[in-house]
């Protein structure tokens, strides 16, 4: 879909596509899932998890980051990231809003 045509859609339509494009890669799961796992952690820890370097790392922890699903705090030269809860807890939202519009009707 190009750039111009988004805008033809309500805003919860881009909203939750951009948050299923956040989340349409593996290693942003597996980055998501060490976060909740270990609460925090550093770029150079989530890399040290992952089979990918560590530019490649802090792309999809850029993605993350700019949908809203977790937040990083500048400690020296490392950023430690973390769950965004106020994110989370609008994420959940959203997709439970997205999930439970479907009521079981007859198909075809």
């Amino acid at each position: 879909m190009g750039l111009t045509k988004t805008e033809e859609f309500k805003k919860t339509h881009n909203d939750v596509a951009a948050l299923a494009k956040a989340l349409a890669h593996p290693a942003r799961i597996a980055i998501l899932q060490h976060l909740i796992k270990t609460k925090s952690c550093f770029c150079g820890d989530i890399v040290e998890e992952l089979p990918l370097s560590q530019s490649t790392v802090s792309q999809h922890l850029n993605e993350l980051k700019k949908a809203g699903i977790i937040k990083g705090n500048i400690d020296g030269p490392s950023v430690c990231y973390c769950i965004d809860e106020k994110g989370w807890k609008r994420i959940q939202k959203m997709m439970s809003d997205f999930f439970e519009s479907y009521k079981g009707k007859d198909c075809c």
